[in-house]
């Protein structure tokens, strides 16, 4: 009898701890289980923007103790970019980079930093990432997105022409098919200066101009590279017209999901991963005239302040109708550098 209950006790002893060792594991896993996101974009995996998503990944992955495993999809994988921007809104992705012009679909005073010759040099530019005019767009596009968070802001380079002959002032862009992003703001440029526009998917931009649906294409040196547009554009032309940028947007559903904490880590090394970026950027482009010359692309000098000359009347039109006091605020940002960054 007695050695009965004393089987009997150990019986129940065992029982306990192990339903008690069940229930700390269960808590346990639980505490770390890893949340998997969705990051997807357009671009290369050459280009500094992929090589700093993949980076951004990892140290998001590290400072969150793995709660949070973020896989990065490139080169249109999972959608063209208006796709892609439908599916961060609907929230089956969570993560995108997105051309400005993309997401002034939802806030359309963002298109303005799209504009050609919108800004006089890079420094422009930065002084406005910084500032409290974009900011405040940041704020407006939230709202108007219903959640979705901007949380980097990407140099891309200036946007310049490729084509098969020179085009160095506006009389040589007179009907040239150019391909074009599918976003007002890029057909500016080529309708100011006498050319034709043609909306392309980025995916399909080469096979174009390889079978010759266009004549040319418009895009930054690195990416004039990474996409090899030219093998089948041999003329580079310098218009610098776009000072192009990338924006870094997650969405609502995945923005209300992280605790307070998380969020602070995400908003640190996702803008940390935009400014290595363009920092990575424009040491590239300042690179890669010498470069193409090498492949025997021939590179031009082109009459820039005609181009511009002839661009600038139709920011009128646009500015108008979606933002003049932005306009206006941008404009003086290359004046009042100290009084409007923050």
């Amino acid at each position: 009898m007695d050695t009965l209950w004393r089987r009997s006790t150990l019986l129940f002893i065992w029982t306990v701890t192990f339903l008690i060792g069940l229930s700390v594991s269960d808590t346990q896993a639980q505490e770390t289980e890893t949340r998997r996101l969705i990051w997807a974009h357009v671009y290369e995996t050459s280009v500094p923007l992929h090589k700093w998503a993949v980076w951004a990944a990892e140290e998001i992955k590290k400072q969150t103790n793995g709660r949070y495993q973020i896989d990065v999809f490139p080169m249109s994988t999972l959608g063209k970019e208006i796709q892609l921007n439908q599916s961060l809104s609907l929230g089956t992705i969570d993560i995108v980079y997105a051309g400005t012009s993309f997401v002034a679909q939802k806030y359309p005073p963002l298109a303005l930093s799209e504009l050609p010759y919108m800004f006089r040099d890079y420094q422009h530019w930065e002084t406005f990432k910084n500032s409290v005019v974009f900011e405040d767009m940041i704020n407006e596009y939230k709202r108007s997105s219903l959640g979705n968070q901007i949380l980097g802001n990407t140099y891309y380079g200036q946007r310049h022409l490729t084509s098969n002959f020179p085009v160095t002032k506006p009389a040589h862009m007179k009907n040239l098919k150019i391909r074009v992003p599918n976003a007002e703001v890029y057909k500016l440029f080529p309708n100011a200066n006498g050319a034709n526009p043609s909306p392309i998917a980025f995916s399909e931009a080469y096979l174009a101009l390889q079978q010759g649906v266009v004549d040319a294409q418009e895009n930054p040196l690195p990416t004039i590279q990474a996409k090899k547009f030219y093998e089948v554009n041999t003329h580079i032309n310098l218009t610098g017209h776009i000072l192009g940028s990338i924006l870094t947007v997650a969405s609502e559903r995945l923005w209300q999901e992280l605790s307070t904490v998380d969020k602070v880590i995400f908003k640190k090394v996702l803008n940390q991963a935009a400014q290595g970026a363009s920092n990575d950027t424009r040491e590239a482009e300042q690179a890669l005239v010498n470069w193409f010359k090498q492949q025997g692309i021939q590179v031009h000098e082109v009459d820039r302040a005609s181009f511009r000359r002839n661009t600038l009347p139709l920011h009128a039109e646009i500015t108008s109708r979606i933002g003049e006091s932005y306009y206006d605020n941008i404009q003086r940002l290359e004046h009042d550098n100290a009084s409007n960054t923050h």
